[in-house]
């Protein structure tokens, strides 16, 4: 009798599955976790974060050729995100594609209020994560001039919309999260959709070295080269950096992940 052919299991998830699984881990997150460990997961979140944007200024620093600097500071700064898919800290950018997939598929008032809740809870803990670590890393790191020249620059180049000083230009900063979260969405959704470590940092890698490269913007991340540059003094100062590229950037993070990830894949993946 023929011994029947073995196969291999499957290297990933289908990809009509995974926005099923992205919306589990947001119900698990919004009806079986208590707010104090989504606060606890979010200050990982974003402490994570902050050691990624650390790690993208160390990497690149001494690097004078534009490519393989910005290709480092992807990588540098891809650690960050890794350490939040694989621990399930919680990340808002992460949370802007769940929470949608969640959404497209209930009904009820309370669920929606205690979803607001839960993403209210993520954007505050991931800022506060990122500030602690930055104050943490000021007062006990010293780091050499020419890293903090470049921790400035990326700084720089987060606050130029706010040079210009027009609401154009404040929509500038909204467009440019949308695309920053689509990527970062896209990235959430592969991690999801591989079931190896290496599976799930490539495209992590890929999509977080683009949205690095282009300069799109990333709250999150932002937040995280603004917590390193503050205590030091530089950097222009929580009202502006607030005001002028965290708001903005969260508002297109949203609308980016929720808009250009979960509904189209929700609504051109699903089974009929």
């Amino acid at each position: 009798m023929e011994s029947r052919q073995k196969h291999p299991p499957a290297q990933h998830l289908p990809p009509e599955a995974v926005l099923e699984a992205l919306g589990r881990e947001a119900r698990r997150r919004v009806q079986d976790a208590t707010l104090g460990q989504n606060a606890v997961l979010a200050l990982l979140g974003g402490a994570f974060i902050a050691f990624g944007a650390l790690f993208s200024v160390i990497l690149s620093t001494g690097v004078e050729a534009h490519g393989p600097k910005l290709l480092l500071q992807g990588l540098g700064f891809s650690a960050g995100f890794f350490f939040v898919i694989i621990s399930h800290a919680v990340l808002f950018t992460e949370v802007n594609v769940m929470v949608p997939a969640r959404m497209l598929t209930i009904s009820t008032a309370s669920q929606y209020a205690r979803i607001g809740l839960f993403w209210i809870f993520a954007a505050l803990g991931n800022l506060i994560g990122a500030v602690l670590v930055g104050w943490i890393v000021h007062l006990t790191q010293v780091y050499p001039a020419e890293q903090m020249e470049v921790l400035q620059h990326v700084v720089d180049k987060k606050m130029s919309y706010a040079e210009t000083g027009t609401v154009a230009a404040w929509f500038a900063v909204l467009g440019s999260g949308v695309l920053g979260n689509w990527l970062v969405g896209m990235a959430a959704f592969f991690a999801t959709m591989a079931r190896t470590f290496i599976g799930k940092f490539v495209p992590v890698f890929l999509a977080v070295t683009l949205f690095v490269a282009g300069n799109f913007q990333h709250s999150p991340a932002n937040a995280g080269y603004f917590a390193l540059a503050m205590p030091g003094g530089e950097g222009p100062g929580w009202a502006l950096a607030i005001g002028w590229n965290l708001v903005p950037a969260a508002i297109g993070n949203i609308i980016g992940a929720a808009l250009l990830v979960a509904l189209p894949l929700w609504y051109g993946l699903r089974q009929r």
